[in-house]
């Protein structure tokens, strides 16, 4: 079945294959550049990278309201199922969960990891893989996204063994990788297509993305609540 990627701004993005719609780091309500609301969303699966608000988001509504697998950390696992979500997987770096679509799979990232307010430990950040299996329609399909993250040489591993299609790379500085990082995180990924994420959100974080350019790695620039069918 085609697959169809959906930016909906920030971080967030929605991956839609068959009856499988996975939503990663859905920071919806709060979001100034989202375009979609959280209740129009309806996820079968959801992967939070880690715990700030930013990229938790909407995470507990939804999973409540949907019944959506909640992918995570084993520390933000801990306080999401603290809030009524029955459905959590929890891993750590090196680990994958196998699904009835493939598997989603659990990196390191370098950045921080609280709730917001509280300063309470959500674990170490991590960056999300989901690989969908070959079915009769399309050939298999493996996103990455980075999470918050710095550049950091591992990415050329990462990308050697799980050859992702897509790669949703943060570019908007001061948090994480500005364009010039995320320009040679790309090149170290070596994904067929690479999209840029968390940037533009908000004054602090915004950049030209046009200086995201990396050699060899085709660029796709979504707007908020752009869709993609991926060929």
């Amino acid at each position: 079945m085609p697959t169809t990627i959906t930016y909906l701004s920030h971080s967030a993005v929605m991956i839609q294959r068959g009856p499988v719609t996975l939503l990663i780091d859905p920071f919806i309500t709060g979001n100034p550049a989202a375009t979609a609301k959280a209740s129009d969303l309806k996820p079968t699966h959801i992967a939070v990278s880690h715990g700030h608000a930013d990229h938790l988001g909407d995470t507990v509504e939804l999973a409540k309201r949907t019944g959506a697998t909640v992918f995570c950390n084993f520390e933000l696992g801990e306080h999401i199922m603290a809030q009524g979500v029955k459905a959590v997987e929890q891993f750590n770096p090196g680990g994958q969960v196998k699904t009835a679509f493939g598997f989603i799979a659990c990196t390191k990232a370098f950045h921080s990891s609280s709730i917001d307010g509280t300063g309470k430990y959500m674990g170490q950040p991590n960056g999300i893989i989901a690989h969908f299996n070959a079915d009769a329609a399309a050939s298999a399909f493996t996103a990455y996204h980075c999470g918050d993250t710095d550049l950091f040489g591992d990415m050329a591993l990462i990308g050697e063994i799980y050859k992702p299609d897509v790669a949703f790379i943060p570019i908007g500085d001061r948090y994480t990788m500005g364009p010039m990082l995320a320009t040679r995180a790309a090149q170290l990924i070596k994904p067929r297509v690479a999209v840029p994420i968390h940037y533009n959100t908000w004054p602090p974080i915004e950049v030209d993305v046009r200086e995201f350019a990396p050699r060899g790695v085709e660029v796709r620039v979504l707007k908020p609540g752009e869709a993609w069918r991926v060929s």
